[in-house]
C-alpha cells in the first residue's frame, strides 16, 4: 500500500523523494527534449503534488535534484545553444479552488499585505504548445530559442521566422533590447487538415496538435517548419533594456501595439470570485476555442510586486497555473509485463487493449510497484479506467469491479528477476526496519538488464551525450561481447572491423522482414552496405568527440544511486579536479567531506562513499579515466554581486522586508542562506531581538551587520 504523506516516516519520505525525483526527471526529459511524453498530464501532476506535499512536511529532506528546483530538459545537440539572459522558468500548479486561495494568501503573506489591500491579477488561458523566446534588438527579430532546461535552450531562429504571427520587425517605439516570450501552437482546424493530407499521401498520422507544433519548430530544415501552419501567442518577456509599462495587463497591450497576437480571453480580476468565475467560463468554452489549453494562469498584475515576490527555485511566486481535470476512458488489461531497470528495480507495466483517450491512442500504463498493484487489486483481464495520456503511458485510475471476469486471479509479483533469474528482493531500511516499496534484482553486473541500462545511462543526454549511440547499439555490442563497461566504448576505435560486423549483423536481422516485403534489390544491398560503413564512421566520430567531458557529466554518468544531474553539478563545483574528488572518496572521511557541500545530505553522501568502497567500481572509474579527459567545472559567477558565493544568516526582526523576502533577495544574488551560524558562515544580518545566533557569530568571529548595512551592501 502506498502511504499517505501524513503517515510517512522521515526515512520513508527520503526514499520516496528519491524515487519521485528520478521518475519526474525522466518524464521532463521525454516531454521537453523529445516532444514525446510518456504519461498523462494528470499523472505527471499527481507525481509533482506528492513530491511537493512530502517536501512541505519534511523541509530538511528537500533534495538538490528535487523536481521543485528543476525545469524542462537539456536542449538537443542538433541545434546551437542559447543561454537565456533571464531564465525561462515554469509555473507551480493549482488543482482546486483551495489551491488558488492558498496561492493568493501566500502572496499577501510574503508582501505583508492585509485582506483589505487590493490585489489585482491577470487571468489567461494556458496554451498547450511549445514555449519560445524571441529576442529583438532595435525592434528587429534577431534570435529565437526554446525553453530547453530553463537556463539554456535551442536556437530555432530560422524556424520561428516562418511563423506569420511572429513579426520580424516591431511597430512603434521599442526598447533597444527586448525578449518577447510566448507559446507556439497549432489550431485544431489546421491539425485535422494536416492529418488528412498525411492520410491521403499514405504517411503516418500525427498524434496531437501540441506534439506536432513542437516537432515542427525543432526541424533542422526551416522549410519543413514553414510547411506546417503554426501560430504564436505572446504573454511574457525575458531580458529588457527598458520596461514600457508598469503592469502585466499594460505589457500585453504594448505587445499588441508592437504587432503580436495576444490571447483575447485574458482578463483583469480584482477578487477570488472573479478569478474562479473566469476559470469556470474558460473551462466551459475549452472545446470551442479551436486550440488546446490545459488550464488558466493567474499573475500578479503590478510589475513592482512581481519584482518583490521574485522566484522560488524553478517558478515565480507571483504566478500559478490552475489546471483542468484530466480526461478518462475504459479499456481491458491484457497482461502485466515486468521490466528491469538500471538499478535492478522490477517495474510492472500494464499492457492495455489500445484505446483512444482525448485523441491519443494508448496501450501501456505504469503500475509503479507490487504494493500499487495490490492496493488497486489490478488483475489480468480487468476492465480499468485510464487517465488521459501524452501519447504512450497513461495512469490507471481504478478497476471497474463490476466488469471483472470470472476466475480472474490476484497478480503474483515475481520473486526472481525475469532477465537473469536472480532473486528479486525488497531491501529493509536499517533505521526503520521496514521494507522498501521497490523489489530489486540481486544479480548486479551479471544481470544483462542492469548492465545494458547502466550503459544506456552512461551515453544518455544528461551524461556523456554520445550522439547516435542508442539503446539498440548498446544491446547489440553487449550481446556480441564488445561492450561490458563504459571504458569499452572508447576502446571501440581499436576494433572498427568487429564493430562494423556486429552492427551489420544486427541491422540485417532487424530489416529481414522489411526486405522480404520489398524484394531483393542488388543496388539497394550495395547502398545498405555503404550506409553501414558510414554508420560506423559516424559512431566512432561521436565517441571521439566525447573523450573530453565536463566533470559534472562524468560524475552523473557513473550511475551512482541518488546522484542525478543537479547533485553531480554540486559535487563537481566543490572539488577542483576529478583526481581530487576520487582521492577524497578513498579517504576515511569521504562522507563527511561530501556533507560539507550545501545541498548534499547524509543519504546521498553515504551512497557516493558506498559506490567508491566497491572495488569493482573503483576499477571501472580507473579504466575510464585512462580513456577520457575530465574538465573541472567552474563555479557560476553573478556580475556585480557583493555576496555571490557567501553564506548568510538572518537573525532577529527585519523591519524593511519580510524574512522570506530577504532570503529570496540574497539567493537571487548568489548567496547561500543558512539557518544556523557556523565557522563556514560569512555574514550575519542581525535585527532587533537577535539571540543565540548573534552569540554564535561572535564565537566564530563572523562579521555582523544590521539591516540597513545589508541593504546598502546589496544596493537597496
Amino acid at each position: 500500500m502506498i502511504k499517505t504523506v501524513d503517515k510517512l516516516t522521515k526515512a520513508e519520505a527520503a526514499k520516496e523523494l528519491e524515487r519521485l525525483a528520478r521518475e519526474i526527471a525522466e518524464h521532463d526529459r521525454r516531454y521537453h527534449a523529445e516532444d514525446a511524453p510518456a504519461i498523462s498530464d494528470a499523472a505527471y501532476d499527481a507525481l509533482k503534488r506528492r513530491n511537493d506535499a512530502i517536501e512541505a512536511r519534511f523541509a530538511d529532506l528537500v533534495r538538490p535534484d528535487s523536481p521543485s528546483h528543476r525545469v524542462g530538459a537539456r536542449p538537443s545537440e542538433k541545434f546551437a545553444k542559447v543561454v537565456h539572459a533571464r531564465p525561462m522558468l515554469s509555473l507551480d500548479n493549482a488543482f482546486s479552488d483551495e489551491d488558488v486561495a492558498d496561492f493568493v494568501a501566500r502572496v499577501r503573506r510574503f508582501l505583508g499585505w492585509k485582506e483589505s489591500d487590493q490585489l489585482i491579477f491577470t487571468a489567461e488561458p494556458k496554451i498547450d504548445g511549445l514555449s519560445a523566446s524571441l529576442r529583438y534588438e532595435k525592434g528587429v527579430f534577431v534570435q529565437g530559442a526554446t525553453r530547453g532546461d530553463g537556463s539554456e535552450g535551442e536556437d530555432i531562429t530560422a524556424n520561428l521566422r516562418t511563423i506569420k504571427d511572429i513579426p520580424l520587425r516591431l511597430q512603434g517605439e521599442v526598447p533597444r533590447v527586448f525578449e518577447v516570450r510566448g507559446e507556439v501552437y497549432m489550431t485544431h482546424k489546421d491539425f485535422f487538415a494536416l492529418n488528412a493530407r498525411q492520410e491521403k499521401e499514405g504517411k503516418p498520422l500525427f498524434v496531437n496538435p501540441r506534439n506536432t507544433a513542437a516537432g515542427a519548430v525543432r526541424q533542422l530544415d526551416p522549410a519543413m517548419t514553414a510547411a506546417r501552419p503554426l501560430h504564436f501567442f505572446a504573454y511574457a518577456w525575458g531580458e529588457a533594456s527598458a520596461m514600457p509599462a508598469d503592469t502585466q495587463w499594460d505589457m500585453l497591450q504594448t505587445f499588441k501595439s508592437w504587432g503580436f497576437k495576444v490571447n483575447p480571453l485574458i482578463r483583469r480580476c480584482e477578487s477570488m470570485d472573479e478569478i474562479l468565475a473566469f476559470y469556470r467560463h474558460t473551462e466551459q468554452r475549452r472545446a470551442s476555442l479551436g486550440y488546446d489549453i490545459d488550464g488558466v494562469v493567474y499573475k500578479v498584475d503590478r510589475l513592482d510586486l512581481q519584482e518583490r515576490l521574485g522566484f522560488v527555485s524553478r517558478s515565480p511566486r507571483w504566478a500559478i497555473a490552475h489546471k483542468f481535470p484530466a480526461e478518462q476512458a475504459e479499456t481491458v488489461l491484457l497482461d502485466i509485463d515486468i521490466q528491469v531497470g538500471r538499478t535492478g528495480k522490477l517495474a510492472p507495466v500494464a499492457k492495455l487493449k489500445p484505446v483512444t483517450v482525448g485523441g491519443v491512442v494508448v496501450q501501456n500504463a505504469t503500475l509503479h510497484n507490487e504494493d500499487e498493484i495490490a492496493r488497486k487489486d489490478v488483475r489480468v483481464g480487468d476492465t480499468v479506467v485510464v487517465q488521459r495520456a501524452g501519447d504512450v503511458i497513461p495512469q490507471i485510475v481504478r478497476v471497474v469491479l463490476e466488469k471483472r471476469p470470472r476466475g480472474a486471479k490476484p497478480y503474483q509479483f515475481p520473486y526472481k528477476c525475469p532477465a537473469c533469474g536472480s532473486h528479486a528482493v525488497r531491501e529493509t531500511d536499517e533505521k526503520t526496519g521496514k521494507e522498501e516499496v521497490d523489489r530489486r534484482c540481486t544479480g548486479g553486473l551479471i544481470c544483462p538488464a542492469q548492465a545494458v541500462e547502466r550503459l544506456r545511462h552512461f551515453v544518455s543526454r544528461d551524461a556523456f551525450d554520445i550522439e547516435g549511440f542508442g539503446g539498440t547499439y548498446i544491446e547489440t555490442l553487449f550481446e556480441k561481447g564488445l561492450l561490458k563497461e563504459p571504458a569499452d566504448i572508447f576502446r571501440l576505435a581499436k576494433k572498427p572491423e568487429a564493430l562494423d560486423r556486429a552492427l551489420a549483423e544486427r541491422r540485417a536481422e532487424l530489416s529481414a522482414e522489411r526486405r522480404a516485403r520489398e524484394g531483393k534489390d542488388e543496388v539497394a544491398k550495395k547502398s545498405k552496405k555503404d550506409d553501414d560503413s558510414k554508420l560506423v564512421e559516424n559512431l566512432l566520430s561521436a565517441i571521439e568527440a566525447r573523450r573530453k567531458i565536463g566533470m559534472d557529466r562524468f560524475i552523473n554518468a557513473l550511475g551512482i544511486r541518488h546522484v542525478g544531474e543537479t547533485n553531480a553539478r554540486l559535487i563537481a563545483r566543490h572539488f577542483p579536479s576529478i583526481e581530487a574528488f576520487v582521492g577524497a572518496m578513498e579517504s576515511d572521511d569521504a562522507a563527511a567531506q561530501l556533507n560539507e557541500i550545501g545541498g548534499i545530505g547524509d543519504v546521498l553522501a553515504q551512497a557516493v562513499k558506498d559506490f567508491f568502497d566497491e572495488p569493482h567500481n573503483r576499477k571501472l572509474v580507473d579504466h575510464l579515466l585512462k580513456e577520457v579527459e575530465v574538465v573541472p567545472l567552474a563555479a557560476p559567477k553573478i556580475k556585480g554581486s557583493p555576496v555571490a558565493g557567501k553564506t548568510v544568516v538572518f537573525t532577529g526582526t527585519l523591519e524593511k522586508m519580510t524574512r522570506q523576502e530577504a532570503k529570496a533577495r540574497a539567493e537571487s544574488l548568489g548567496a547561500k542562506v543558512a539557518g544556523s551560524v557556523s565557522k563556514n558562515t560569512d555574514l550575519v544580518v542581525a535585527g532587533p531581538g537577535a539571540g543565540s545566533k548573534l552569540a554564535d557569530a561572535q564565537k566564530h568571529g563572523v562579521q555582523v551587520i544590521d539591516e540597513g548595512a545589508w541593504l546598502k551592501m546589496i544596493g537597496g
